[in-house]
């Protein structure tokens, strides 16, 4: 690797896992090291861009995060991360390093693949695909709809494929990786770290790291200076899209709910657990007004497990209107969602 390259760390991992936290970590503990960041939102909150502002640190400072909102970066790659890239690339001082958050939904080879691009091969280089994958999810098979029947078809007949669009996803992200971080561990009990740990390399065609977090708490010299040059192994990195043209997100829709001034952190974390049990929901994250508290909350739901802590205070000129981005499979009904989320049910 040339040494005038910039190192870029694209960190996947499927809706919830804890990309944002491990990013946010990994800034914190970069030792002084100069970071720019590219935040891909699935939907126009700014939510994950919001966590990471809040850091308050000198070597990241804000004008080094970017939002791209404007569609899944693997899909508008010319359009909308190129010239992203280039503008980093441009600062003065440069950044050092350059850490990329993809979206839950993002495919990370096309992403790697761009890294082809003439106009950006001799300046940076893929230093690492990290995907980060929620431990516990993963062991609740949430990824396939039957994983015993799945699993006993393709014992019986390894040319079957029954897998939906969400495990594609998730098998795409593990085996672009160079470091696998297996999250929320302590929700997981020694024997299951060990058993999913080995399915992961089971599924891998390639040896890989993977580490145990908790609250994605892996430190930055862990994550960063991998130097896979992964633009240069995508023979290695095979896909369930690797002989298609392009490839899109139908099976997925998101859309944002303005939430009114709630009573309590609980209050909010129960219509969460609501629309995720009654619900195809994948995933809620967002903000919120307390009533009485100068602090905005966050929000950050994967399932039944919601999260909540509050993040700044409200600005004066700033409305105190809650939003919230729910991002599930196609066909949810929005407007029970809508009355759940906003207390009118």
């Amino acid at each position: 690797m040339s040494a005038r390259k910039v190192p870029v760390t694209i960190v996947t991992g499927f809706l919830g896992a804890g990309k944002t936290t491990l990013v946010r970590h990994a800034i914190e503990t970069a030792e002084g090291r100069r970071l720019a960041l590219i935040v891909n939102e699935f939907g126009d909150v700014g939510v994950d861009g919001t966590i990471l502002r809040s850091c308050g640190i000198k070597n990241c400072p804000e004008e080094n995060i970017v939002e791209l909102t404007n569609g899944c970066i693997c899909c508008t790659v010319a359009d909308d991360f190129i010239p992203t890239l280039e503008a980093l690339l441009s600062r003065q001082p440069a950044p050092e390093h350059i850490i990329i958050e993809t979206s839950g939904l993002a495919l990370p080879k096309p992403l790697v693949k761009a890294f082809e691009w003439p106009d950006i091969r001799n300046r940076v280089t893929v230093d690492g695909v990290v995907t980060v994958v929620d431990g516990p999810a993963v062991k609740a098979g949430r990824f396939v709809d039957d994983p015993e029947k799945v699993a006993a078809q393709r014992a019986a007949d390894p040319s079957v494929d029954h897998e939906n669009p969400l495990e594609e996803v998730y098998e795409d992200q593990l085996l672009c990786a160079d470091l696998v971080v297996l999250n929320k561990a302590d929700l997981l009990s020694d024997d299951d770290v060990k058993t999913l740990s080995d399915e992961i390399k089971r599924s891998i065609p390639r040896a890989i790291k993977i580490v145990a977090a908790r609250e994605g708490q892996v430190p930055a010299g862990v994550l960063l200076g991998l130097s896979a040059a992964a633009e240069d192994d995508l023979a290695a990195r095979p896909s369930h899209h690797d002989n298609e043209a392009e490839h899109d997100h139908d099976d997925f829709e998101t859309f944002i709910v303005d939430v009114p001034e709630v009573a309590t952190p609980d209050d909010l974390a129960s219509r969460a657990k609501a629309v995720a049990n009654a619900h195809d929901v994948l995933r809620v994250k967002g903000y919120a007004a307390i009533g009485g508290k100068p602090m905005r909350l966050l929000l950050q739901g994967v399932g039944e497990r919601v999260d909540t802590r509050y993040e700044r205070a409200w600005h004066p000129d700033e409305a105190r209107v809650g939003r919230l981005v729910v991002i599930g499979q196609k066909g949810l009904d929005r407007d029970a969602i809508v009355r759940t989320l906003t207390g009118e049910s």
